[in-house]
């Protein structure tokens, strides 16, 4: 029971949680950035344009965060650099498109966005390919 209260991180749950982060935020994410990329591909661009830069760029950069940086976040590749258009993206769900929602609408782009903070802060761990790399 002693051990449940314990605050001492162990470097393997540390390595384990991230990963395990990675896989939950990217591969969930795949789901929102995949139709996307089929809307994208077959030319259907109607899409939001919450900053005003057009609907097509606006999709574009949408696949981009959600398809392509999740696929990033999820390998753990270039992952402090994958989170960053992430981030951009569920601010401007949260806080632009669902800005004048109740919480419960941008409940879910709320949660993405702190996973992503997270990675940024602590990168992607050891179970990763930006390890793999860092060792030669």
């Amino acid at each position: 029971m002693k051990k449940l209260f314990q605050t001492k991180l162990n470097n393997t749950s540390v390595h384990l949680s991230l990963l395990l982060l990675r896989l939950a935020t990217g591969g969930f994410m795949l789901t929102h950035g995949y139709p996307k990329l089929q809307r994208l591909l077959s030319g259907e661009m109607q899409f939001g344009d919450p900053l005003g830069l057009g609907p097509e760029v606006s999709l574009v950069l949408a696949v981009f965060a959600e398809f392509f940086c999740s696929i990033l976040i999820v390998l753990g590749l270039g992952t402090r650099l994958a989170v960053i258009p992430s981030i951009v993206t569920m601010a401007v769900a949260a806080f632009i498109v669902h800005g004048a929602d109740p919480f419960g609408r941008k409940e879910m782009a709320l949660l993405y966005l702190v996973g992503y903070v997270v990675l940024l802060l602590t990168g992607s761990g050891k179970i990763s390919v930006d390890r793999l790399i860092a060792k030669k």
